[in-house]
Parts: C-alpha cells; structure tokens; sequence
C-alpha cells in the first residue's frame, strides 16, 4: 500500500520495475568505459567527438547527461534519427548481460506489455495522452523475447 503525500509528508520508494528506466543507478560497461547509466551511454551514442562524449560520460546524473546532449544538439551525428533505436536495444541488451538483477525483473515481468509510463514523451514512452509511441517498452520487450528464446 502506497502513501498519499500530505502538507508534511512526501512518501517516496522506487517501483518494483524501476530497473527498466534508463535513469536507474546501473552502472554500464559500454565500448569499454563505464558508464553511471544506460541514460548516459545512449546519449553519448549521439555524437563522435570524443571529447564531447566524455564531458557527457562524467555528467553528475541520467538528467545532466540529458541536457547535456539537448544543449549540443548542433554537434549531434547527422544519422542519429536512423540508428537510434538499434542503439537503444544495444544498451538493453548490454544493461540485461551485464546486471544479474535487471534480468531476471525482465524474465518475471512475463508476457506483460512493458509500458514507459512517462507523461512527456510520446516518442519513447506514452505521452500525455497515453497513447504514444512506447519505443523504450516495445525494446524492452523484443529484448525480454529475445532472452526466453535462447
């Protein structure tokens, strides 16, 4: 049973899938440096400029490493649009192999829709209007496929 929050109180505690977020606190082993999040990899993915992806690599938080990339926009590869998404997968993939516990979450989520329950974006998860694109679910969920077949 969860809180409501009140004038003095504030009930907050992770969700039992929070592991699926790329703003959750697994570390990632990506193109051989470590990461302090899947959120930080994928953003890196953005641009080639070394020294770019390494200010991005060492930002404070999933949401530094957000800004960081939408603030260097103009720097950002010309096909980002057309890799994006097998990037993303590759980063699960990876964030799964290299996480014992984020596996077997996957594994016990079953044959449940994964749904990124995020009010703003409707590209990777479903938007104010609940009926967004989900790509972030979708990709767990081909990777969660891909894990019970083999």
């Amino acid at each position: 049973m969860h809180g409501n929050d009140t004038e003095k109180q504030i009930f907050f505690y992770e969700h039992e899938f929070y592991v699926f977020s790329n703003y959750s606190s697994f570390m990632l082993e990506w193109k051989g440096k470590l990461y302090p999040t899947s959120e930080h990899a994928y953003h890196s993915e953005k641009f080639e400029d070394e020294k770019l992806k390494e200010e991005l690599r060492n930002t404070r938080s999933a949401h530094d490493s957000q800004k960081f990339a939408n603030a260097n926009k103009d720097k950002r590869r010309s096909d980002w649009d057309d890799v994006k998404l097998g990037i993303m997968k590759e980063i699960l993939k990876e964030k799964v192999l290299q996480h014992p516990y984020v596996m077997k979450k996957l594994i016990d989520s079953g044959q449940k829709e994964l749904v990124e329950d995020s009010w703003r974006d409707n590209y990777w998860g479903w938007g104010p209007n609940k009926d967004g694109e989900n790509h972030l679910g979708k990709l767990w969920m081909e990777v969660r496929d891909e894990l019970v077949r083999n």
